[in-house]
């Protein structure tokens, strides 16, 4: 649904209300920035219109200014140490700790010296759990998954904010269409898997259908919103119960200058970018609308979920909520949860899990030195190979306590060329060279604060085929996607005992296997004896006919 207009000082956002009747806000909006040494905001505020002086104060009043100070500061300590400091407790004035030749509010020299960093090392052994070649744990752990989710304690996070720019699309990834045979969008598979899975769950604790029930978070982001609602409504959310589809959206952090000051991109707007896919959750803490004061995580407790599988929409082979690896965090206890893949050669581009002085944290490949990337193990296997792919587990109370872990992460510094008008002529200025800053949090920064975190190795070949790149790319690209889905899925029909001919063109017949008929390549028994000689769309068993002999 389309979030209604917000109120502005009780008239309706898309109608502008008087200078006079918005001094009330404007009166304690100043005050507030004054007090965190940002007032330059209000620059031009007496040279703007009614209307331009609403849209600066809506914006400014939805930000936490104290907040963003508090940010800024640990950031900045943190930037070049492998050890953040703490937050600083209360309200922080940047005029004051930030001035040149002073001590700031945290008791120390505006240019901190770096910590010693802690030693990275790989994961032990004891610490990865995988269901490569381990059938008896697997099938324990599915057990334990498919329980937790007929008592319908488990939900699903997607972090479905980006668009499909790099793919050549202005569009919601998750609405973009790989050219599978049956023209599925990833959304649209993913909603399938959480339906099957919902039936699969049910049959086995003997539950009429609808009595299992997996609620879906989907986090958009501004750009993707509206988009994405509306696909949802015209696919009739995909056969889901739409109340069980919750869409919220991710947060931005304003575009900051080196010493911390907002920037402006107009004289009435703030520069503003998202705040990274750790801003998943400050988000789940968030009003859904601005008509509600329910949140992701209210309603997560309202429901009685106790346990929440996360992850990005740009995989199109994730198990959703996958019983598998709740299983396995539950087996194990766990706070949360990261499945992880073998990484493919030393120099592949992703961060991998590794242990950070006494804790879990996922380490940039860029952090490892070419020893530490190249290292092996006595069996030739690479030491830090423990690929990070976005796909995680959290029980609730661990959600609900991130807010209080936040004062102790670091947001990562990204310097940009950001225009931004200059405060003494109103001019826009095109930066040539880095002027500033966007902050970001990254979804695995909370791995460091978590007690138990159980980590399952996966198959890369059944797990994990990112869709990153343009098409016609060398990999990570729609055609590398499409084709690790269908030979997946082929697999699955030959270890059900179908045969797969070769087309006349030399090419292999191709089987899409729909999630309606199989969620992981379970129940798949009657194709036995089968031989598929035609390519073509399974939806269900009489599917089939056609295309066998």
């Amino acid at each position: 649904m389309t979030s209604p207009a917000i109120q502005i000082n009780g008239t309706n956002g898309n109608s502008s209300p008087t200078k006079q009747s918005s001094l009330p806000l404007l009166e304690r909006v100043k005050a507030t920035y004054e007090d965190a040494g940002q007032s330059h905001v209000f620059t031009f505020f007496d040279t703007l219109s009614s209307s331009e002086q609403d849209i600066l104060l809506k914006q400014l009043d939805e930000i936490d200014i104290h907040r963003v100070n508090r940010i800024y500061m640990n950031a900045i300590l943190a930037d070049g140490a492998q050890t953040p400091p703490n937050e600083p407790e209360g309200n922080i004035n940047l005029d004051d700790s930030l001035a040149p030749g002073t001590k700031n509010l945290l008791g120390r020299s505006r240019t901190p010296s770096p910590t010693p960093p802690a030693e990275v090392l790989p994961l032990p052994e004891e610490a990865c759990a995988t269901i490569i070649n381990n059938p008896e744990e697997e099938a324990k752990w599915r057990e334990l998954g498919l329980n937790a989710i007929a008592q319908n304690q488990v939900a699903v996070l997607l972090l479905a904010g980006g668009q499909g720019t790099r793919l050549g699309s202005a569009l919601p990834k998750g609405m973009y269409d790989i050219k599978l045979p049956s023209g599925k969008s990833l959304f649209e598979y993913q909603a399938g898997r959480i339906g099957k899975l919902a039936r699969l769950a049910a049959d086995k604790a003997g539950k009429k259908e609808g009595e299992v029930r997996i609620r879906w978070y989907v986090m958009t982001s501004g750009p993707t919103r509206g988009e994405t609602e509306k696909y949802f409504k015209e696919k009739s959310f995909f056969g889901l119960n739409k109340d069980d589809v919750i869409f919220f959206e991710q947060g931005v952090l304003p575009a900051l200058s080196e010493d911390g000051k907002l920037l402006l991109s107009t004289p009435s707007t703030l520069s503003v970018a998202p705040d990274g896919n750790g801003g998943l959750y400050a988000a789940l803490r968030r009003p859904l609308s601005p008509t509600s004061s329910s949140t992701v995580l209210s309603d997560l407790k309202e429901h009685g979920i106790e346990y929440i599988h996360a992850y990005c929409v740009d995989n199109c082979l994730v198990k959703v909520a996958d019983p598998v690896f709740i299983g396995c965090c539950l087996s194990r206890n766990s706070q949360a949860g990261a499945k992880v893949v073998k990484k493919t050669i030393p120099t592949e581009s992703v961060g991998v899990l590794a242990a950070k002085g006494d804790a879990f944290a996922v380490v940039e490949y860029s952090e490892l030195s070419k020893e530490k990337a190249e290292l092996r193990t006595h069996t030739g296997e690479l030491a830090f190979r423990a690929a990070n792919i976005a796909n995680h587990y959290y029980t609730r109370t661990f959600l609900e306590g991130v807010e209080a872990m936040e004062r102790k992460m670091a947001f990562h510094i990204a310097r940009k060329k950001i225009p931004t008008v200059d405060l003494q002529t109103g001019e826009m200025i095109k930066p040539t060279e880095p002027n500033g800053m966007k902050l970001e949090l990254f979804i695995f920064d909370v791995f460091p604060f978590t007690k138990s975190l159980a980590v399952l190795e996966v198959p890369r070949e059944e797990e994990f085929s990112p869709l990153k790149n343009a098409p016609g790319s060398k990999a990570d690209c729609p055609e590398t996607s499409r084709r690790d889905l269908l030979a997946q899925q082929l697999r699955w029909l030959i270890k059900a005992g179908a045969e797969v001919q070769e087309g006349a063109d030399g090419a292999g017949v191709e089987i899409e296997v729909t999630p309606g008929v199989s969620y992981a390549g379970e129940g798949l028994e009657w194709v036995k004896g089968k031989t598929f000689v035609k390519s073509g769309v399974l939806t269900k068993k009489e599917d089939a006919e056609g295309l066998t002999e």
